[in-house]
C-alpha cells in the first residue's frame, strides 16, 4: 500500500504541476508549449529564424525528489552548445528538488536564449579560437551588445577590432568596425573595405547569376571575414617577405598599385637602386611599380644615385688618404 501510495502522490504532485505549465507557460514570449502530459512537457522556444529550440522535460520515476531530465534539441544550433547547456540545465535541477521545476527550467532556457545572442554563432567562435589566434591574441565576447572584440598581434604591430552580430544572423551580415590599429592607414581603409565586401556576398546573391548555379542561401559571415582579417591580413603581412628582396623588415608596409606589398625599406632601396631606365617591376605579378612616394622620373632618380655614389668616392678617398 505504501508504494501504491507514493505512486498515487507522485502522479497528483505532475498533475498539480501541469496545470501551472499550461497556464504559466504559453505566457512566455516566443514560446509554445507543444505537450504537457504526465510523462514529459515539451515547449519550443523561438526567438529568431536561427535561434530556436525545443525543451522537453522528463519525469523520472522519484520526481519530485530527483530533478527533471532536461533534452535540449535544434535544427540551428550547435550540438555542443545544447550540450554545454543541457549540463547546467542538469545542475539547476538539482537546485530544485522537492519542488515544481518544469516552468523554472524553461525559464531557464528561454533566458538564455534571449541574454546569449551570440550562442547562434558559437561554432564559428570556436573555429576563430582553435583555428586562428595565437597566444598573443586576445578575444572577448560582450552578450549584452551582441559583440565579438578581438585584440591581434603580430610582431610590433596589433589591429583591435569589434564585430558586431545581428540579431537575425545570419540573415543579415555582421558590422566589422576596426577600432585600433598601428598599421599603415591605407592597408587600415584596405581591411575594413574588404572584409565588408565579404560579408555582403555571403547574405546577398551574386547581380549576374550563372545559369547553372543553384539558388542562393544566405551564410554565416563571420568565419570567412575573420580568416581574412586575421589569417590572410594580420598574420601574413607582417612576416611577408617582399616579392623582388629576400627578408623582411620590421618597419612600415607600403602597398603598390598593382596591390601586392613591400616593406618600406626594401621598396625604398629597391626603388633608389638602377637601373631605373626600363622602371621597376613586381616581382610577384611583373606590372610596373607605382606609388605615390616615389613619383620622381627615372632620369631624376638615375642623377640622384649618380651624385651620391660620386659623393661616397670622394668620403672613400679622404678616408684613403687619412689612412
Amino acid at each position: 500500500m505504501a508504494e501504491g501510495s507514493n505512486i498515487t502522490d507522485r502522479q497528483r504532485f505532475i498533475e498539480a504541476e501541469l496545470v501551472d505549465v499550461r497556464q504559466k507557460v504559453p505566457e512566455f514570449e516566443n514560446t509554445r508549449l507543444i505537450a504537457a502530459v504526465t510523462d514529459l512537457v515539451k515547449a519550443e522556444i523561438k526567438k529568431t529564424e536561427h535561434k530556436q529550440l525545443s525543451v522537453t522535460c522528463l519525469f523520472p520515476p522519484e520526481y519530485p525528489h530527483t530533478p527533471l531530465v532536461v533534452e535540449l534539441n535544434s535544427k540551428t544550433l550547435a550540438y555542443k552548445l545544447l550540450q554545454g547547456l543541457s549540463n547546467v540545465c542538469e545542475n539547476e535541477a538539482r537546485t530544485l528538488a522537492g519542488q515544481q521545476q518544469v516552468v523554472h527550467m524553461i525559464r531557464f532556457v528561454k533566458t538564455f536564449v534571449d541574454e546569449n545572442p551570440l550562442s547562434v554563432c558559437s561554432e564559428e567562435i570556436a573555429f576563430i579560437k582553435k583555428e586562428l589566434l595565437t597566444p598573443e591574441d586576445e578575444i572577448k565576447l560582450k552578450q549584452k551588445t551582441s559583440q565579438i572584440v578581438l585584440k591581434l598581434r603580430q610582431e610590433k604591430y596589433f589591429l583591435n577590432l569589434s564585430i558586431t552580430v545581428p540579431d537575425s544572423y545570419p540573415l543579415q551580415k555582421i558590422a566589422t568596425e576596426i577600432t585600433e590599429h598601428n598599421l599603415p592607414q591605407f592597408l587600415k581603409t584596405n581591411f575594413q573595405a574588404q572584409a565588408t565586401e565579404i560579408a555582403r556576398q555571403c547574405i546577398q546573391p551574386p547581380l549576374k547569376k550563372k545559369p547553372k548555379d543553384p539558388p542562393f542561401v544566405p551564410k554565416p559571415s563571420i568565419k570567412p571575414v575573420c580568416e581574412y582579417l586575421i589569417k590572410d591580413c594580420m598574420h601574413r603581412y607582417p612576416l611577408e617577405s617582399c616579392p623582388d628582396l629576400p627578408g623582411r623588415a620590421n618597419d612600415g608596409i607600403e602597398r603598390v598599385y598593382c596591390g601586392h606589398l613591400f616593406h618600406f625599406r626594401c621598396l625604398d632601396k629597391y626603388m633608389k637602386t638602377p637601373p631605373f631606365a626600363a622602371g621597376k617591376f613586381c616581382g610577384s605579378c611583373g606590372k610596373q611599380i607605382f606609388h605615390e612616394k616615389w613619383q620622381i622620373s627615372a632620369s631624376v632618380m638615375e642623377q640622384r644615385w649618380a651624385h651620391r655614389q660620386a659623393k661616397q668616392r670622394e668620403l672613400d678617398e679622404v678616408v684613403d688618404f687619412l689612412e
